[in-house]
């Protein structure tokens, strides 16, 4: 009885052991199969983790190459402006350089004509008192040259008193011969009225040809002078006619010089902008262009590495994780 009483209570403790193995190993099951699942479920996260702190990495490196090309095109924007400020103060400065340098040599050139024509003004007066001078020193001379031609008009007269005293004599002393002596004085006192009479006449004559010779040298010494006069004032006018054509032909050539260099300063200020423009223009061209390769680079680049994180996740069993959100329970 004492057998049998103890064999269930052995196979009881048995079953109860078995039983317990049962449930420890089937805990153990459980606890290795919880695990496993919570590393899974860890490093899942953490991959998708890895995968966020990438894309956030990719986020920061957009961020710095565009604050880098930004910064690049700030940079180059206010060297251009730079630029179109030199170009403008340079052209500013050319023109007032231009303006003054036109300014000068209009000027001199206001001066010298002002120069020549105040020369011309003294030449002519010059020549007018030179001239007036001469026709006074002739004027004073006249007075000799008629003294002169007077005494050569009564020389004349004196020869030819003398010719007719001779023929008077001759002529008496042949009526003497012819006549008888009772008539000679009849005969010398006609004569003697013949010969004062024609001698009267002589005298007058001489008076006559003194005044018409006065007269004549007067009014031809009068007329003599002012046709000089009229010569000299046509010549005078003529010269100062010929100053204001020249004065005013190279103030004309000097003014169209200044438009000729004006229009040469606007055509070499505007194919300087142009220049500058292109070049600009250029510039931001190639930047826009090295901005676009470069974000382009970068994003191939980023998306390589996002596909190969990818890749390499679904290759270990993640799965895809671009919607997996970050975890908020961390589970150690």
């Amino acid at each position: 009885m004492n057998e049998d009483h103890s064999t269930p209570k052995k196979e009881k403790q048995e079953r109860l052991s078995k039983h317990k193995e049962n449930m420890q190993h089937s805990q153990a099951e459980e606890e290795a199969q919880l695990l496993g699942q919570q590393r899974v479920f860890y490093d899942r996260n953490c991959r998708a983790f890895k995968r966020k702190v990438m894309v956030k990495r990719h986020e920061f490196e957009q961020g710095q190459i565009r604050e880098e090309l930004n910064k690049k095109k700030t940079q180059k924007e206010m060297e251009h402006a730079m630029l179109i400020r030199h170009d403008e103060s340079t052209q500013e400065l050319e023109q007032r350089q231009l303006r003054t340098l036109q300014k000068l040599r209009m000027d001199l050139i206001r001066l010298q004509h002002q120069t020549e024509l105040e020369n011309q003004i003294e030449y002519n007066n010059r020549r007018e008192r030179e001239l007036h001078r001469k026709h006074v020193m002739e004027l004073r001379q006249q007075p000799k040259n008629l003294k002169a031609m007077e005494m050569q008009i009564k020389k004349q007269f004196q020869d030819t008193c003398k010719v007719q005293t001779k023929q008077y004599k001759a002529l008496r002393n042949h009526q003497l011969e012819v006549t008888p002596k009772s008539e000679h004085k009849s005969i010398l006192k006609a004569l003697k009225e013949e010969q004062t009479r024609k001698l009267a006449i002589l005298a007058e004559q001489y008076e006559q040809s003194i005044n018409e010779m006065m007269a004549s040298q007067a009014l031809r010494l009068d007329e003599a002078q002012e046709a000089e006069c009229q010569a000299l004032r046509h010549q005078l006018q003529q010269e100062m006619e010929l100053l204001n054509a020249y004065q005013s032909k190279i103030k004309m050539q000097t003014e169209a010089q200044h438009e000729r260099e004006l229009q040469k300063l606007e055509q070499k200020v505007s194919l300087r902008r142009a220049h500058l423009e292109q070049k600009i223009e250029e510039e931001l061209a190639s930047l826009q262009k090295e901005r676009i390769e470069r974000i382009n680079h970068l994003q191939e680049r980023q998306e390589r590495e996002i596909n190969t994180f990818d890749m390499e996740s679904v290759r270990l069993g993640f799965g895809n994780l671009g919607t997996l959100d970050y975890p908020k329970e961390d589970y150690r």
